[in-house]
């Protein structure tokens, strides 16, 4: 970039003179946090941003563009950013597999007529499939993945579950809920997971007081 009669200016004429003199004209200050700003820090920046963007370059091809002879010594020149981080995250579905989606039934009556808040009356019903849950703060329920059935619970097949899926003021929503690490491996893995968090839970008591002994 910089030349002087097809001749490559010296490193160091460019960090204590060219450099400094487009600060000034940039008006911006000529070291920062990190130190001063050298042609070497704006070597570092480019290849992170190479590094980093959408369709990012290789380390093999990162080396053969800063002319380094180890793939050791061209990370040095490379660092992630969380923008980066977060998008491998997001491409790999680590967080996908922490959060499961699942549908609530809402009494918007129960809601506006006041009664959910006077007379604490139910007014979410979460689909665990076999059955309901009334428990208002289910994301919080250490059973939500293993339920125990408590007082809180409406099997789906009983009079009471059918008559609650024929009302028709009942809006249907979708809530997603993070996953502790037990409760991922007994979705993912295998049933020995899925009885080793029954066999926690035992002793837990459940929203309602009692427990599952």
């Amino acid at each position: 970039m910089f030349a002087h009669r097809a001749c490559r200016v010296a490193k160091r004429y460019i960090n204590t003179t060219i450099i400094p003199m487009l600060c000034r004209k940039a008006g911006v200050p000529t070291a920062d946090v990190r130190g001063n700003i050298t042609s070497h820090r704006a070597r570092f920046t480019i290849a992170s941003q190479l590094y980093n963007a959408k369709e990012p370059k290789t380390l093999f091809e990162l080396q053969e563009w800063l002319g380094r002879r180890t793939l050791e010594a061209t990370t040095h020149y490379v660092k992630i950013t969380p923008n980066a981080l977060a998008r491998a995250y997001n491409d790999a579905g680590y967080f996908a597999k922490s959060v499961r989606t699942i549908e609530v039934l809402a009494d918007r009556d129960a809601v506006t007529s006041g009664a959910a808040a006077a007379n604490d009356e139910p007014w979410q019903y979460f689909d665990l499939g076999h059955g309901w849950c009334t428990y208002t703060f289910f994301e919080q329920c250490q059973h939500r993945m293993a339920c125990a059935r408590c007082d809180l619970y409406t099997p789906k097949g009983s009079s009471k579950g059918r008559m609650l899926e024929a009302r028709e003021n009942l809006q249907k929503m979708l809530t997603s809920i993070p996953l502790t690490d037990d409760e991922r491996a007994a979705v993912d893995d295998s049933q020995a997971a899925l009885d080793q968090l029954l066999e926690r839970l035992t002793d837990v008591p459940t929203p309602a007081g009692p427990t599952t002994t």
